[in-house]
């Protein structure tokens, strides 16, 4: 009897040591925790946030842990298929004015907010619900960097799209790639696509300033940044532009021949002229013309020049 009771205590005793055992938890550097509550007798609230680099913590016995990442973190957008992923690196091709489609090569840095009141709200609204991923599984945001990807993806990337369809669809193509001017004529004509792509740069950053906290619902990130490297052209219309190029450099080639022709055909009738007026200056230019070390010249003989022979 002593031996069966001794045998359920024991198995009664597993779960609370369990319990206890997984109720301390520590953080990385580059991670924070939101803890909810798990247990039989508790709600699912969340119970604390454990900062990053934390040592062991009590979390309640049966608590759940979702861990977000705490440092910078950035987001790639690419024109090169070959460089894109499924964690973070994303193809993005937006329409100019003119109906270009424009590749988009870029990156936007941001910071999960850490403040714990922002953190319970985001855990709240996003660590309670699964986003698809590329690979249709279904994933928490705290699902290591697929969860936070499928997350990324769906919850904030259309923001990003959105807001460079409005900066990059209100210009046209030469403003942006000047090349994109031989699309419309033979001549490539000067643009400053410099400043005009500071200029888009800026508007996307105030644009994710303004419409992301709006969408997602809180000031959920921090130090957003975006930053536009470049803009390009998609292969079969940068293919057409190259072809212009070379056509437009093969004319100037012969444009420059033909202007030296000219040129020399020119200097070549006032150099004559110059003989008729004056023979003896064409007797000079001979004289000066004869290799060193001739020791017969005699004008009207073929053999006029004689050079001896070493």
């Amino acid at each position: 009897m002593r031996t069966a009771l001794a045998v359920i205590a024991a198995l009664l005793a597993i779960p609370l040591v369990i319990g206890v055992v997984g109720g301390m938890e520590s953080t990385g550097g580059g991670e924070v925790a939101v803890v909810r509550d798990g247990g039989p007798l508790d709600d699912n609230k969340v119970r604390q946030v454990i900062d990053p680099g934390s040592g062991l913590t009590w979390t309640g016995m049966w608590s759940s842990v979702h861990l977000y990442p705490a440092q910078q973190r950035f987001y790639t957008i690419t024109a090169d298929a070959k460089r894109a992923t499924t964690l973070g690196v994303d193809v993005v091709t937006v329409p100019s004015s003119d109906g270009v489609n424009l590749g988009i090569e870029g990156t936007l840095y941001f910071t999960l907010n850490l403040d714990h009141e922002t953190l319970k709200t985001f855990d709240d609204r996003y660590g309670t619900r699964t986003f698809r991923t590329q690979g249709d599984t279904a994933l928490y945001p705290w699902d290591g960097d697929e969860g936070w990807a499928a997350f990324f993806g769906q919850a904030v990337r259309p923001v990003i799209d959105n807001a460079l369809r409005g900066q990059i669809g209100a210009m046209r193509c030469a403003e942006l790639v000047p090349s994109c001017s031989l699309l419309e004529s033979s001549a490539l004509k000067p643009q400053d696509s410099n400043a005009n792509i500071a200029k888009v740069q800026d508007a996307v950053n105030a644009s994710l300033a303004r419409d992301l906290p709006a969408t997602l619902g809180g000031s959920f990130l921090t130090g957003l940044r975006f930053t536009l490297a470049k803009v390009t052209l998609p292969a079969d219309v940068q293919k057409a532009v190259d072809r212009s190029l070379s056509a437009a450099a093969a004319v100037s080639e012969a444009e420059a021949k033909v202007a030296q022709a000219k040129a020399e055909a020119e200097a070549n009738r006032a150099r004559q002229d110059g003989y008729d007026k004056c023979p003896a200056c064409a007797e000079i230019e001979k004289l000066r013309s004869l290799p060193q070390g001739i020791t017969v010249y005699a004008p009207g003989n073929p053999q006029s020049v004689v050079i001896p022979s070493r």
